[in-house]
């Protein structure tokens, strides 16, 4: 059936929301990235959603009092899976390289599409998806990391209970305020293993000031459109979108960093594309979803 011109319009709405995400945590982790040989890769996870919390309690102001008991289970969760997906994730950028770690991340993403199909159509979208990330890997050029692959692995689980957490929250919250006692929690999750690392930045106004950028371009921003987005989009089609990500990352890099695109680059960010704009065409509205 033929969406309505409404609900198209929301879907293009939502559709946005992700991208700007997209691009928001592509300029974040280059700024977070230089924060890795002084603070750790914990210490600048626990400073970058520490400063996120932040941001957002003092935007949002949630308060807990009126809270129901699941809506306080949801939070915890929530927190506990944002800490969770970004320790991983940043701990394996220390051991292998960014491109192979983000691709190995997405078996998330691409799991949460998958269990969420309910026609073949869907499974058309998320092969094409997946066969973009997979052109768009690159070679290890040697031996990997083992412990770095398994930690990327373990983030895109994480990845898929953040997506699916995130809608269960911008179904029972209004506004940011969920997002914002989540990641309050996860910063409480992280001060023991990243305390240590993270003090040193509030000793260096440069430190500091690259962890506030990542705070606001990893976390608060793109984390907030995604919930956004999350309120129209099915999770199954949202997991098939963010595959935009590495070819966003791709374009960025040929784009703001000279770097050359491989024929193979360019057939998988058109198998990506054209798989984020199929899921977006033929998914169902949010009710039926």
């Amino acid at each position: 059936m033929t969406p309505r011109p409404e609900e198209q319009r929301s879907r293009l709405g939502a559709v946005g929301l992700v991208l700007g995400g997209v691009v928001s945590v592509q300029i974040g982790a280059a700024v977070a990235f230089t924060l890795f040989d002084d603070l750790g890769p914990s210490g600048a996870v626990l400073l970058r959603v520490g400063l996120a919390a932040l941001i957002l309690a003092a935007v949002w102001r949630p308060a807990i009092r009126g809270l129901t008991a699941m809506q306080l289970r949801d939070v915890a969760m929530f927190g506990a899976v944002l800490a969770a997906m970004n320790l991983s994730f940043y701990e394996s950028l220390d051991r292998i390289p960014l491109g192979i770690a983000v691709t190995l991340e997405f078996v998330g993403p691409l799991g949460v599409a998958v269990i969420g199909s309910r026609r073949r159509i869907d499974l058309l979208w998320v092969a094409l998806a997946a066969a973009g990330i997979v052109l768009l890997a690159p070679a290890s050029g040697g031996d990997i990391d083992t412990l770095g692959v398994l930690l990327a692995l373990l983030a895109g689980t994480f990845w898929a209970g953040y997506i699916v957490m995130a809608a269960r929250i911008g179904r029972s919250f209004d506004g940011q305020g969920g997002l914002a006692l989540a990641m309050v929690v996860g910063t409480v999750l992280l001060i023991p293993v990243g305390f240590g690392g993270a003090i040193d930045a509030f000793g260096e106004l440069e430190l500091l000031a690259a962890g506030l950028g990542a705070a606001l371009l990893s976390s608060a921003i793109p984390y907030s459109l995604e919930l956004e987005a999350l309120r129209t989009l099915p999770e199954s089609t949202f997991g098939v979108l963010m595959s935009l990500e590495p070819a966003v990352a791709a374009t960025v890099g040929f784009v703001g960093l000279d770097q050359d695109l491989a024929a193979t680059d360019i057939v998988a960010i058109a198998l990506v594309v054209v798989a984020s704009a199929g899921a977006l065409r033929t998914a169902p509205p949010p009710a039926e979803a």
